[in-house]
């Protein structure tokens, strides 16, 4: 499934290149058929997403991406000229801000709001948290509950929406959204973004760009069980191909002759 994922291959394609390599490996081994792969792949267990614990606590930066779903759909508008209902879902990534490892990651139904998607993310991942930083959509005090119950020293960076108002305790007892809220009034939006360095959030977006660029926008497979199996081995490719070589981006300088 993660050589299927990673060169685009339909299910009877996969099934000749594993034939393939069997046999220049002089391994004698069956492959399976294209039909048992898609059937095994609906019932595939949870795979290794293959990211190294780091040695210390670790940043996590939290977004979601939507995906569109193959179906019938498709098939009737490009056919019939018939209005097709078109279906998302949407890929929960919870990424490592140090090393770029996606952590953990969920696919639901898009219409699943980003906050309840926080508690499963941080369920799967076993190292210390440091902080956790997501966008405005995130905001709430669910969001900062669930971290909280995952470390009461976890840093929460999350930007409060711009109706926030204090709490009744902030007087005496601020939270961590009421020194956001503080720090926004007194500093501005761009002052508080550069205090807490939020703007490495964008190396999530970057995560999704790179599952998008590489193993696709779209999923391939029709049952829910099957997606989400389909969306954990992308998640583990994504990780092996950062695994194997990270790009070290340098910021160029114009100077002037």
């Amino acid at each position: 499934m993660m050589l299927r994922m990673a060169f685009h291959l339909a299910l009877r394609q996969t099934e000749g290149l594993m034939g393939s390599i069997l046999g220049l490996l002089d391994v004698p081994l069956s492959t399976p058929d294209h039909s048992t792969l898609s059937r095994r792949a609906r019932t595939m267990e949870s795979i290794s997403k293959g990211c190294v614990l780091p040695d210390g606590p670790i940043h996590l930066l939290i977004d979601s991406t939507g995906l569109k779903v193959f179906g019938a759909g498709e098939w009737l508008q490009e056919k019939h000229g018939a209005k097709a209902r078109r279906t998302w879902r949407k890929l929960h990534l919870a990424v490592d801000a140090d090393s770029g490892m996606i952590m953990a990651s969920t696919l639901t139904g898009n219409d699943v709001g980003d906050p309840s998607q926080v508690a499963p993310l941080l369920d799967q991942i076993e190292a210390t948290i440091a902080s956790v930083t997501a966008d405005g959509a995130y905001d709430g005090m669910p969001t900062y509950d669930v971290v909280a119950g995952h470390g009461e020293d976890v840093r929460v960076i999350i930007p409060p929406h711009v109706t926030a108002v204090l709490s009744v305790e902030a007087e005496h007892n601020p939270s961590q959204r009421d020194l956001h809220i503080l720090s926004i009034a007194a500093r501005g939006r761009l002052g508080w973004q550069e205090e807490t360095d939020y703007g490495q959030r964008a190396l999530v977006e970057t995560a999704m760009g790179r599952y998008k660029a590489i193993i696709g926008p779209c999923l391939r497979a029709r049952s829910f069980s099957g997606q989400k199996a389909e969306a954990a081995v992308g998640v583990a490719v994504l990780n092996r191909m950062l695994d194997a070589g990270r790009p070290d981006s340098v910021r160029r300088l114009n100077i002037a002759a």
